[in-house]
């Protein structure tokens, strides 16, 4: 009797042991999963900031010409061309010159980069999600129509969040050591335009920049994974290696998909940078030279139409040239440095798969 009371007791005690055991484990896992949530998230968060510095930076001199050249007074053309404007920059401003604005650049695009492709990806989860509960296909993929709706969700989304400091970058990149007035750095800027324009100066231009965001970084997303995955399945010519493209392959890749998106989206461009200067008391220096009215736009609208109608159809795609040189190794940099930390980071990064 004893014996089996023993045996009893034994009994109870290792099933309380073991019902512990297995609620640590659950309460191991419980934990786990959360924080490997975070983490992979701060990864690709991190991953899309690297990728946005690194080709930001890297294109600087050219984004700075550009923006001169779209914002330049008509009146007293100081820059004839991308060469012969980096020229008088250096000559004029120096090195220095040349970054001028790449600090606000990147404490802008740092965090817009990484807003971006994170919500890319989970934008095209959920499309492709969506598409497959639609069609009742679980093997479905997405297509290049889906693929531009989830690229136009994600720049969407990071441009509105990251707008003021893009705001402000406009007008640091364009003041030079002879405009009438200085703003000394972001927080100054954002602090004088607040103080003397108010809080809805720093959203001027946003909705030309959203609408042209769409075809922008929709065509960018769509064209640059529509290529890899055409690239992977046929190998028209032979540019698999192991089942992967080579980082040569897909820098082409990006910088076909950079040149499309920009070509189309760039009258906007000129447009939003143009409405950035409105309510700049000292812009009219830049823009409407000297002893001219005020530059004031109503509206997107009336900023295509006073802009055709002074300069002609031409100035909407003024600063085409640099941007262009620019935008071919910037996207195509940012896409395979996005890939490539990710990979070292140990995150997936294939929204297919």
């Amino acid at each position: 009797m004893a014996s089996e009371d023993v045996k009893s007791t034994e009994s109870a005690a290792v099933s309380t042991i073991v019902n512990l055991a297995e609620e640590a484990k659950l309460a191991r896992e419980g934990v786990k999963a959360p924080s490997h949530a975070v983490l992979s998230i701060c990864k690709s968060l991190f991953a899309g900031g690297v990728a946005g510095g690194v080709s930001r930076t890297a294109v600087a001199p050219l984004e700075r010409m550009k923006i001169l050249l779209q914002v330049q007074n008509p009146h007293n053309i100081k820059y004839s061309g991308t060469v012969q404007g980096l020229k008088y920059i250096w000559r004029t401003e120096g090195v220095r010159g040349l970054f001028k604005g790449n600090g606000t650049n990147c404490a802008r695009i740092v965090p817009n980069s990484a807003v971006k492709f994170f919500s890319y990806e989970q934008a095209s989860k959920g499309i492709l999600y969506m598409y497959r509960q639609q069609t009742g296909n679980e093997n479905a993929q997405l297509t290049p129509v889906l693929r531009l709706g989830a690229g136009a969700t994600a720049g969407i989304i990071a441009m509105s969040a990251t707008y003021p400091m893009d705001m402000v970058r406009g007008r640091l990149t364009v003041q030079t050591a002879n405009s009438p007035y200085q703003y000394r750095g972001i927080a100054h800027a954002l602090s004088t335009v607040l103080r003397e324009e108010g809080p809805r100066a720093l959203y001027r231009g946003w909705l030309p920049s959203v609408i042209g965001v769409v075809p922008y970084v929709g065509l960018n997303f769509a064209v640059y994974e529509s290529l890899k995955d055409w690239l992977v399945k046929d190998n028209p010519f032979g540019l698999v290696e192991n089942n992967e493209l080579t980082i040569i392959t897909r820098l082409s890749c990006g910088a076909i998909a950079g040149t499309v998106g920009q070509t189309i989206a760039y009258p906007l461009d000129v447009i939003r940078r143009r409405m950035q200067m409105v309510g700049w008391k000292d812009a009219s220096s830049v823009v409407t030279g000297e002893g001219r009215s005020k530059l004031e736009y109503t509206g997107m609208v009336d900023a295509f139409r006073k802009t055709v109608r002074h300069e002609g159809f031409g100035a909407l795609y003024k600063g085409l040239v640099p941007n262009s040189v620019k935008v071919v190794p910037s996207i195509a940099i940012a896409f395979v440095t996005y890939e490539m930390v990710k990979d070292v980071l140990g995150v997936e990064f294939r929204i297919s798969d």
